[in-house]
Protein backbone atom coordinates (compact mmCIF):
# COMPACT_ATOMS: atom_id res chain seq x y z
CA UNK A 1 0.00 0.00 0.00
CA UNK A 2 2.03 2.77 -1.35
CA UNK A 3 0.48 6.86 -1.55
CA UNK A 4 2.58 9.44 -2.50
CA UNK A 5 5.74 7.81 -1.88
CA UNK A 6 4.59 6.80 1.97
CA UNK A 7 4.53 2.95 2.81
CA UNK A 8 1.66 2.60 4.98
CA UNK A 9 1.71 -1.10 5.27
CA UNK A 10 3.73 -1.74 7.75
CA UNK A 11 1.81 1.17 10.27
CA UNK A 12 -1.69 -0.73 9.09
CA UNK A 13 -0.32 -4.26 9.27
CA UNK A 14 0.94 -3.38 13.56
CA UNK A 15 -1.90 -1.31 14.28
CA UNK A 16 -4.76 -4.20 12.64
CA UNK A 17 -2.73 -6.62 14.95
CA UNK A 18 -3.40 -4.48 17.46
CA UNK A 19 0.28 -3.26 17.97
CA UNK A 20 2.15 0.10 17.97
CA UNK A 21 3.78 0.22 14.91
CA UNK A 22 7.73 -0.66 15.25
CA UNK A 23 10.65 2.39 15.06
CA UNK A 24 11.76 1.19 11.61
CA UNK A 25 8.40 1.72 10.37
CA UNK A 26 7.36 4.61 12.09
CA UNK A 27 10.29 7.10 11.37
CA UNK A 28 10.07 6.82 7.29
CA UNK A 29 6.26 7.61 7.83
CA UNK A 30 6.69 10.18 10.39
CA UNK A 31 9.65 12.21 8.13
CA UNK A 32 7.59 11.17 4.73
CA UNK A 33 4.20 13.30 6.42
CA UNK A 34 6.08 16.26 7.61
CA UNK A 35 8.09 16.65 4.59
CA UNK A 36 3.95 16.99 2.34
CA UNK A 37 2.84 18.85 5.41
CA UNK A 38 5.65 21.28 4.43
CA UNK A 39 5.38 21.19 1.10
CA UNK A 40 1.48 22.29 1.31
CA UNK A 41 2.25 24.73 3.81
CA UNK A 42 4.74 26.38 1.45
CA UNK A 43 2.07 26.96 -0.70
CA UNK A 44 1.09 29.67 1.27
CA UNK A 45 4.23 31.54 2.39
CA UNK A 46 4.38 34.50 0.33
CA UNK A 47 0.68 34.89 -0.60
CA UNK A 48 -0.09 37.57 2.11
CA UNK A 49 3.15 39.81 0.82
CA UNK A 50 1.91 39.37 -2.82
CA UNK A 51 -2.07 40.36 -1.54
CA UNK A 52 -0.45 43.29 0.07
CA UNK A 53 1.49 44.61 -2.66
CA UNK A 54 -1.18 44.10 -5.36
CA UNK A 55 -4.16 45.52 -2.96
CA UNK A 56 -1.38 48.49 -2.41
CA UNK A 57 -0.16 48.94 -5.76
CA UNK A 58 2.99 49.93 -3.71
CA UNK A 59 6.26 48.23 -3.06
CA UNK A 60 7.59 51.04 -1.36
CA UNK A 61 10.09 49.87 1.07
CA UNK A 62 11.07 46.78 -0.73
CA UNK A 63 14.45 46.30 -1.81
CA UNK A 64 14.55 44.26 -5.75
CA UNK A 65 18.08 43.26 -5.03
CA UNK A 66 16.96 40.80 -1.97
CA UNK A 67 13.95 39.34 -3.61
CA UNK A 68 16.27 38.83 -6.78
CA UNK A 69 18.95 37.10 -4.88
CA UNK A 70 15.92 35.25 -3.10
CA UNK A 71 15.30 33.84 -5.91
CA UNK A 72 18.41 32.60 -7.44
CA UNK A 73 18.60 30.86 -4.28
CA UNK A 74 15.09 28.78 -4.48
CA UNK A 75 16.74 27.91 -8.02
CA UNK A 76 19.79 26.69 -7.26
CA UNK A 77 18.42 24.89 -3.98
CA UNK A 78 15.51 23.51 -6.53
CA UNK A 79 17.95 22.55 -9.11
CA UNK A 80 19.65 20.78 -6.52
CA UNK A 81 17.18 18.41 -5.41
CA UNK A 82 15.74 17.73 -9.18
CA UNK A 83 19.44 16.75 -10.02
CA UNK A 84 19.77 14.43 -7.22
CA UNK A 85 16.33 12.56 -7.88
CA UNK A 86 15.19 13.60 -4.40
CA UNK A 87 11.36 12.82 -3.82
CA UNK A 88 9.21 15.64 -4.43
CA UNK A 89 8.34 15.81 0.30
CA UNK A 90 11.90 16.46 0.36
CA UNK A 91 11.88 19.59 -2.10
CA UNK A 92 8.46 20.67 -2.94
CA UNK A 93 8.53 23.26 -1.10
CA UNK A 94 11.08 24.95 -2.75
CA UNK A 95 9.49 24.78 -5.75
CA UNK A 96 6.56 26.61 -4.45
CA UNK A 97 8.80 29.08 -3.01
CA UNK A 98 10.62 29.74 -6.38
CA UNK A 99 6.95 30.32 -7.82
CA UNK A 100 6.00 32.80 -5.43
CA UNK A 101 9.23 34.46 -5.33
CA UNK A 102 9.28 34.93 -8.86
CA UNK A 103 5.93 36.64 -8.58
CA UNK A 104 6.68 38.83 -5.69
CA UNK A 105 9.57 40.19 -7.98
CA UNK A 106 7.09 40.41 -11.17
CA UNK A 107 5.09 42.71 -8.56
CA UNK A 108 7.95 44.46 -7.59
CA UNK A 109 9.13 45.11 -11.44
CA UNK A 110 5.10 46.30 -12.37
CA UNK A 111 4.65 48.79 -9.64
CA UNK A 112 8.12 50.17 -9.52
CA UNK A 113 8.23 51.50 -12.77
CA UNK A 114 10.36 52.45 -14.41
CA UNK A 115 12.45 49.74 -14.20
CA UNK A 116 15.84 50.71 -14.54
CA UNK A 117 18.32 48.69 -17.17
CA UNK A 118 20.86 47.11 -14.33
CA UNK A 119 17.22 45.29 -13.55
CA UNK A 120 16.31 44.38 -17.06
CA UNK A 121 19.81 43.09 -17.56
CA UNK A 122 19.82 40.71 -14.04
CA UNK A 123 16.42 40.19 -15.07
CA UNK A 124 17.61 38.26 -18.68
CA UNK A 125 20.69 36.60 -17.27
CA UNK A 126 18.35 34.97 -14.69
CA UNK A 127 15.93 34.21 -17.47
CA UNK A 128 19.17 32.63 -19.79
CA UNK A 129 20.66 30.81 -16.69
CA UNK A 130 17.84 29.32 -14.69
CA UNK A 131 16.70 26.76 -17.26
CA UNK A 132 20.30 25.47 -17.86
CA UNK A 133 20.75 24.93 -13.97
CA UNK A 134 17.35 23.82 -13.66
CA UNK A 135 18.44 20.48 -16.20
CA UNK A 136 21.24 20.06 -14.46
CA UNK A 137 23.16 20.68 -17.65
CA UNK A 138 25.86 22.32 -16.21
CA UNK A 139 29.34 20.67 -14.19
CA UNK A 140 29.07 18.72 -11.11
CA UNK A 141 32.01 20.52 -9.64
CA UNK A 142 29.98 23.65 -10.43
CA UNK A 143 26.54 22.13 -8.89
CA UNK A 144 27.69 21.49 -5.77
CA UNK A 145 29.89 24.79 -5.37
CA UNK A 146 26.30 26.52 -6.21
CA UNK A 147 24.49 24.19 -3.69
CA UNK A 148 27.31 25.14 -1.26
CA UNK A 149 26.55 28.43 -1.71
CA UNK A 150 22.58 28.86 -1.21
CA UNK A 151 22.97 29.90 1.78
CA UNK A 152 25.69 32.43 1.95
CA UNK A 153 23.19 33.59 -0.74
CA UNK A 154 20.04 33.58 1.12
CA UNK A 155 22.02 35.53 3.76
CA UNK A 156 23.04 38.23 1.71
CA UNK A 157 19.47 38.41 0.14
CA UNK A 158 18.01 39.54 3.51
CA UNK A 159 21.44 42.66 3.81
CA UNK A 160 19.55 44.53 0.90
CA UNK A 161 16.52 44.61 2.95
CA UNK A 162 17.99 45.19 6.30
CA UNK A 163 20.21 47.91 4.61
CA UNK A 164 16.49 49.54 3.07
CA UNK A 165 14.94 49.34 6.44
CA UNK A 166 17.59 51.12 8.27
CA UNK A 167 17.62 54.15 5.88
CA UNK A 168 13.90 54.65 6.09
CA UNK A 169 13.77 54.23 9.80
CA UNK A 170 16.89 56.54 10.62
CA UNK A 171 17.12 59.06 7.43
Amino acid sequence: MDYLGIDLSCAIGSLRNGEFPEKDCLLPLISKLLGYFLVAASITVKLPQIMKIVQHKSVRGLSVVAFELEVVGYTISLAYCLHKGLPFSAFGEMAFLLIQALILVACIYYFSQPVSMTTWVRALLYCSVAPTVLAGQINPTLFDALYASQHAIFLFARLPQIWKNFKVSFY
